[in-house]
């Protein structure tokens, strides 16, 4: 069968209309012809001064290359830029806040499950042990996932001239309005670290010492670092001057001598704060506050306050937090405890563990906004 056969079979008695017609005037075959024509007709019109055409259809095949000149188009900016996690992290901490008045917060408070949600999208920004190249540390960490920051790490002088370098698990800590290296945020010292925690404290001229934890709840939580009457500790002498008990704590004043120099300072051992929980009432730690803020080595000593519990960044990140959100109120007359709790762990990873520190943070502070005189009408 010819073609012709084949083509009338498959279509049909009379060729599609598309064919024939096409949509709009005359058939697309006559169409089609006619502006192909008519296009010939330009080219032969339209030559450049060689004879050649101008038209680059007319010219396909020839060795003729076609040149785009980008320099005109200028520097272009990327659509997005992709972040590294690192960088997600640090810049919600930077910038994450919610700022409370005291009349929010005491009668208008976030829900525990707004807080709780809060709470959980704040990056903790805990640190590697492949980002902390230091050799040996592992053997001073109380807990080999609680690592200090490295931009923020207390770094020894080596007053004791030991071999093992200048680490301590410990962390320089901004307090209000971003005053620098306001606390020292640290663990619990262990055997092997009790002389490194009092170099340290010799070296940041600390006259302040605030201990959150029981030597034991359940396991070894701290060894116990001070004297009963007095002690050597490397090459620092250190004596119990006075004890005051109070019921939610104890107050001693010490001294620590380092050669010729000796000097006074303060250790405070809460007691009323069981580990990874909160205290049964807001009351004590607020009279803890007060107590630091009435204590005349806060007022004169120039160096920073050395907070630890067990792991330093549970009940420590819970009490600088609390003082630094009392400071703010009654400054202020309005609280950020997100952004207190970004600010502090930008400095040490993992300050405020859980989402109960956290509600009770919020807590603690309506009730000292509630004790604060009222504010003058406007």
């Amino acid at each position: 069968m010819g073609s012709e056969g084949s083509w009338r079979q498959l279509l049909g008695p009379e060729p599609p209309r598309w064919l024939t017609r096409g949509r709009g005037a005359g058939g697309l075959g006559l169409g089609v012809e006619r502006r192909q024509g008519a296009h010939r007709q330009r080219c032969r019109d339209s030559r450049d001064h060689r004879g050649q055409p101008c038209c680059l259809r007319c010219r396909r095949g020839s060795n003729v290359a076609l040149m785009l000149d980008v320099r005109s188009l200028g520097a272009v900016e990327p659509i997005c830029s992709v972040r590294t996690p690192q960088e997600v992290t640090l810049h919600f901490l930077r910038t994450a806040g919610r700022p409370l008045s005291r009349q929010a917060l005491q009668h208008r408070p976030p829900s525990p499950t707004q807080l709780e949600e809060e709470f959980l999208r704040i990056p903790s920004n805990f640190v590697s042990p492949e980002d902390l190249d230091i050799p040996g540390h592992a053997s001073k960490d109380r807990y080999k996932t609680i690592l200090p920051n490295p931009q923020s790490r207390v770094c020894l002088g080596r007053a004791q001239s030991q071999e093992d370098g200048n680490y301590i698990n410990a962390n320089y800590i901004r307090g209000y309005g971003g005053q620098d290296k306001a606390y020292i945020a640290t663990q619990g010292p262990m055997p092997n670290t009790v002389s490194d925690f009092w170099e340290m404290v010799w070296q940041e001229e600390a006259t302040l010492i605030i201990m959150l934890t029981q030597l034991r709840e359940g396991k070894e939580k701290c060894v116990h670092y001070w004297p009963t009457e007095e002690e050597t500790y490397g090459p620092f002498r250190v004596r119990v001057q006075d004890v005051r008990e109070c019921p939610e704590y104890t107050v001693r004043t010490l001294t620590i001598q380092h050669q010729e120099q000796c000097r006074a300072l303060k250790h405070i051992l809460f007691s009323a704060w069981p580990d990874h929980q909160t205290p049964e009432s807001a009351g004590p730690l607020l009279r803890l506050v007060a107590e630091v803020e009435d204590s005349p080595e806060t007022a004169t000593s120039s160096g920073p306050i050395v907070v630890h519990c067990s792991a330093g960044i549970g009940r420590t990140g819970c009490f600088i937090a609390t003082r630094i959100g009392c400071q703010q109120l009654k400054a202020q007359g309005e609280v950020d405890v997100l952004g207190i709790v970004c600010q502090l762990r930008l400095d040490r990873g993992g300050m405020i563990q859980t989402a109960e520190q956290y509600q009770f943070l919020h807590h603690t502070l309506a009730l000292f906004a509630a004790q604060l005189p009222e504010e003058p009408s406007p």
